[in-house]
Protein backbone atom coordinates (compact mmCIF):
# COMPACT_ATOMS: atom_id res chain seq x y z
CA UNK A 1 0.00 0.00 0.00
CA UNK A 2 1.56 3.36 -1.03
CA UNK A 3 2.31 5.98 1.57
CA UNK A 4 1.97 9.67 0.87
CA UNK A 5 3.72 12.55 2.58
CA UNK A 6 1.63 14.64 4.94
CA UNK A 7 -0.08 17.60 3.33
CA UNK A 8 1.12 20.95 4.59
CA UNK A 9 -1.21 23.90 4.18
CA UNK A 10 0.65 27.10 3.29
CA UNK A 11 -1.15 30.36 3.92
CA UNK A 12 -0.33 33.11 1.45
CA UNK A 13 0.92 36.41 2.74
CA UNK A 14 0.60 39.72 0.99
CA UNK A 15 3.60 40.96 -0.94
CA UNK A 16 4.03 44.01 -3.12
CA UNK A 17 5.22 44.59 -6.66
CA UNK A 18 5.22 48.33 -5.99
CA UNK A 19 2.78 51.08 -6.93
CA UNK A 20 0.11 49.54 -4.66
CA UNK A 21 -0.01 46.25 -6.57
CA UNK A 22 -0.31 43.34 -4.16
CA UNK A 23 0.49 39.70 -4.75
CA UNK A 24 -0.23 36.59 -2.71
CA UNK A 25 3.16 35.06 -1.87
CA UNK A 26 3.06 31.38 -0.93
CA UNK A 27 6.82 30.78 -0.85
CA UNK A 28 9.03 31.33 0.98
CA UNK A 29 7.51 31.13 4.46
CA UNK A 30 9.01 30.74 7.91
CA UNK A 31 7.97 27.09 7.95
CA UNK A 32 9.06 26.27 4.39
CA UNK A 33 11.69 28.12 2.39
CA UNK A 34 11.44 25.93 -0.71
CA UNK A 35 9.48 23.09 -2.27
CA UNK A 36 11.93 21.21 -4.41
CA UNK A 37 13.62 23.88 -6.53
CA UNK A 38 10.75 26.37 -6.11
CA UNK A 39 12.02 29.24 -4.00
CA UNK A 40 9.20 31.76 -4.64
CA UNK A 41 5.58 31.23 -5.63
CA UNK A 42 3.53 34.36 -6.33
CA UNK A 43 -0.10 34.72 -7.36
CA UNK A 44 -1.24 38.00 -8.90
CA UNK A 45 -4.93 38.80 -9.26
CA UNK A 46 -7.37 38.49 -10.64
CA UNK A 47 -7.04 42.25 -10.62
CA UNK A 48 -8.89 44.98 -12.52
CA UNK A 49 -6.82 48.10 -13.08
CA UNK A 50 -8.51 51.52 -13.07
CA UNK A 51 -8.94 53.33 -16.40
CA UNK A 52 -5.50 54.37 -17.64
CA UNK A 53 -3.80 52.25 -14.96
CA UNK A 54 -1.85 49.06 -15.24
CA UNK A 55 1.04 46.98 -14.04
CA UNK A 56 4.52 48.45 -14.21
CA UNK A 57 7.39 46.53 -12.68
CA UNK A 58 10.50 48.57 -13.42
CA UNK A 59 13.88 47.17 -14.43
CA UNK A 60 15.26 44.80 -11.83
CA UNK A 61 17.97 42.12 -11.87
CA UNK A 62 17.87 38.38 -11.25
CA UNK A 63 20.70 35.87 -10.84
CA UNK A 64 20.97 32.13 -10.18
CA UNK A 65 17.33 31.29 -10.92
CA UNK A 66 14.54 30.95 -13.47
CA UNK A 67 11.18 32.65 -13.46
CA UNK A 68 8.22 30.72 -14.88
CA UNK A 69 5.33 33.10 -15.62
CA UNK A 70 1.92 31.65 -16.53
CA UNK A 71 -0.80 34.06 -17.61
CA UNK A 72 -4.39 33.19 -16.91
CA UNK A 73 -5.94 36.53 -17.89
CA UNK A 74 -4.63 39.76 -19.42
CA UNK A 75 -1.40 40.50 -21.25
CA UNK A 76 2.03 41.50 -19.97
CA UNK A 77 4.95 42.84 -21.98
CA UNK A 78 8.33 41.38 -20.99
CA UNK A 79 11.52 43.23 -21.94
CA UNK A 80 14.99 42.17 -20.84
CA UNK A 81 18.68 42.99 -21.08
CA UNK A 82 19.15 40.29 -23.74
CA UNK A 83 16.92 42.28 -26.10
CA UNK A 84 13.91 39.98 -25.68
CA UNK A 85 10.56 41.73 -26.18
CA UNK A 86 7.58 39.42 -25.71
CA UNK A 87 3.92 39.69 -24.79
CA UNK A 88 2.71 36.80 -22.65
CA UNK A 89 -1.00 36.15 -23.15
CA UNK A 90 -3.52 33.89 -21.41
CA UNK A 91 -2.53 30.22 -21.33
CA UNK A 92 1.04 31.06 -22.38
CA UNK A 93 4.31 30.72 -20.46
CA UNK A 94 7.45 32.85 -20.34
CA UNK A 95 10.56 31.14 -18.94
CA UNK A 96 13.41 33.50 -18.10
CA UNK A 97 16.72 31.93 -17.05
CA UNK A 98 18.84 34.41 -15.13
CA UNK A 99 22.03 32.34 -14.83
CA UNK A 100 24.87 34.79 -14.12
CA UNK A 101 22.53 37.75 -14.58
CA UNK A 102 19.64 39.36 -16.43
CA UNK A 103 17.53 42.47 -15.89
CA UNK A 104 13.92 42.83 -17.03
CA UNK A 105 10.69 44.82 -16.87
CA UNK A 106 7.05 43.74 -16.90
CA UNK A 107 4.24 46.05 -18.03
CA UNK A 108 0.53 45.79 -18.78
CA UNK A 109 -0.21 45.91 -22.49
CA UNK A 110 -3.69 47.44 -22.19
CA UNK A 111 -4.26 50.26 -19.67
CA UNK A 112 -7.33 49.66 -17.53
CA UNK A 113 -7.32 45.93 -18.24
CA UNK A 114 -7.41 42.86 -16.05
CA UNK A 115 -4.55 40.61 -15.04
CA UNK A 116 -4.30 37.18 -13.44
CA UNK A 117 -1.00 35.31 -13.34
CA UNK A 118 1.16 32.92 -11.36
CA UNK A 119 4.92 33.10 -11.18
CA UNK A 120 7.26 30.40 -9.90
CA UNK A 121 10.86 31.20 -9.14
CA UNK A 122 13.09 28.18 -9.60
CA UNK A 123 16.51 27.98 -7.93
CA UNK A 124 19.07 26.77 -10.46
CA UNK A 125 21.29 23.85 -9.38
CA UNK A 126 24.85 24.76 -8.41
CA UNK A 127 26.28 23.59 -11.75
CA UNK A 128 23.91 25.97 -13.66
CA UNK A 129 24.08 29.19 -11.60
CA UNK A 130 26.79 30.72 -13.79
CA UNK A 131 25.23 29.72 -17.12
CA UNK A 132 24.41 32.34 -19.74
CA UNK A 133 21.02 34.00 -19.27
CA UNK A 134 18.20 33.09 -21.64
CA UNK A 135 14.56 33.70 -22.43
CA UNK A 136 11.97 31.30 -23.88
CA UNK A 137 8.33 31.92 -24.77
CA UNK A 138 5.78 29.11 -25.11
CA UNK A 139 2.68 30.34 -26.96
CA UNK A 140 0.91 26.98 -27.03
CA UNK A 141 0.67 24.39 -24.30
CA UNK A 142 -0.98 20.98 -24.65
CA UNK A 143 -4.38 20.37 -23.14
CA UNK A 144 -5.58 16.98 -21.87
CA UNK A 145 -9.21 16.09 -21.18
CA UNK A 146 -9.70 13.41 -18.56
CA UNK A 147 -13.05 12.43 -17.04
CA UNK A 148 -14.64 15.71 -18.12
CA UNK A 149 -11.83 17.86 -16.70
CA UNK A 150 -9.54 19.93 -18.89
CA UNK A 151 -5.86 20.06 -17.83
CA UNK A 152 -3.20 22.33 -19.33
CA UNK A 153 0.18 20.60 -19.14
CA UNK A 154 2.39 23.50 -18.07
CA UNK A 155 5.64 21.57 -17.65
CA UNK A 156 6.63 17.92 -17.65
CA UNK A 157 4.25 15.16 -18.73
CA UNK A 158 0.70 14.15 -17.85
CA UNK A 159 -1.29 11.26 -19.36
CA UNK A 160 1.34 10.70 -22.06
CA UNK A 161 1.18 14.37 -23.10
CA UNK A 162 4.41 16.37 -22.78
CA UNK A 163 4.71 20.12 -22.38
CA UNK A 164 7.28 21.83 -24.63
CA UNK A 165 8.48 23.95 -21.67
CA UNK A 166 12.14 23.24 -20.85
CA UNK A 167 12.77 21.68 -17.44
CA UNK A 168 16.42 21.00 -16.80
Amino acid sequence: EPTFPAVQRITARKGSLGEGMEIARLLPTKARRMIGAWCFLDHLGPLQFPQGGGMHVGAHPHTRLQTFTWMMEGEVMHRDSLGSVQIVRPLQVNLMTAGYGISHTEDSVTPGGRIHAAQLWIALPDDKINMAPGFDHYPELPVVNEQGIEFTVLVGEYLNTRSPVRSE
